[in-house]
């Protein structure tokens, strides 16, 4: 295929060379000057989106996806398909398959989970919303760029999905953070703790997988100075989301809104702004019932 790729930062550059390595034409555009293996650079996004069969976007926020629709949705080509693989708000998403719909275009908005070592490997999970033609469409790239894509439904679930759980996410870190430290200071070895719970009705993700205690379960982040394996910062973006699709759904999300704001304090009042979302434990073990 002729591909367009806007946004090729930590994420999008992998992804867009894994679709060049695999034979497609991949024309990208991004902000910064970057070079990626098997790409050629266009001069703006409207450019790399000229002539394009599926027009790729990877990009900070909603705001600023909405913004570069506007420029590339009237130069890309009747009965292309635009697939944005960004983790945004719902209503963006689904403002922006409205005007794609409207410019007989097609649309998948299609976040994705496995974070840069994930876009580097080819083995990302993507969650995509959209038509069963949309999605058909862009079925071959995802094989590409990931090793599972799930077609959640109509435009905007996949943004849903993602959000939902990354909700989940933010919520049981905080949780499996928040009960090592009261292990500790109940005087339980966290081995013990892990062999216990691991095995037991507290199994999750965040546990068994990512455990946030070093020297604990499989390597993970908290075994390298907790160096972002995903970042408190995403995981604030993403529970901010959350809340801002439960606002608009109304519906009522209080863990979700406790986990905002405990990620919030740690992000933007201490000293959690470029660790991994996982170094809540080291916060918990320094503070007190009160603290």
């Amino acid at each position: 295929m002729k591909i367009g790729f806007i946004g090729l930062g930590n994420m999008g550059g992998p992804m867009a060379a894994n679709l060049a390595k695999a034979g497609h034409q991949v024309t990208g555009f991004d902000m910064a000057e970057v070079e990626i293996d098997g790409v050629s650079m266009a001069a703006s996004a409207a450019e790399a989106a000229t002539g394009a069969d599926v027009v790729i976007t990877m990009l900070p926020n909603g705001q600023i996806l909405r913004a570069v629709a506007d420029q590339i949705i009237p130069a890309m080509t009747a009965g292309a398909t635009l697939v944005d693989c960004s983790t945004v708000d719902v209503d963006s998403a689904r403002a922006v398959a409205e005007q794609t719909a409207s410019s007989d275009l097609l649309f998948v908005d299609a976040p994705v989970s496995g974070g840069i070592g994930g876009a580097a490997g080819g083995t990302l999970t993507f969650m995509a919303g959209g038509s069963d033609d949309a999605f058909a469409t862009a079925s071959p790239l995802f094989d590409v760029m990931g090793q599972k894509a799930v077609h959640c439904g109509a435009a905007g679930a996949g943004q849903s999905a993602k959000i939902c759980n990354n909700m989940i996410l933010g919520v049981t870190m905080a949780a499996t953070c928040e009960a090592f430290a009261l292990a500790d200071k109940l005087g339980l070895d966290r081995q013990k703790m892990f062999d216990v719970v691991s095995t037991s009705s507290g199994y999750s993700w965040t546990m068994n997988a990512y455990c946030p205690a070093p020297g604990v379960g499989p390597q993970s982040p908290a075994d390298n100075d907790y160096k972002p394996g995903f970042a408190a910062e995403l995981m604030l973006k993403d529970l901010r989301l959350s809340q801002q699709a439960a606002e608009s759904a109304d519906a009522d999300t209080p863990m979700g809104e406790l986990a905002q704001a405990l990620y919030a304090q740690f992000v933007e009042n201490e000293n959690g702004l470029g660790m991994d979302f996982s170094a809540l434990l080291p916060r918990f073990e320094k503070r007190g019932r009160r603290s």
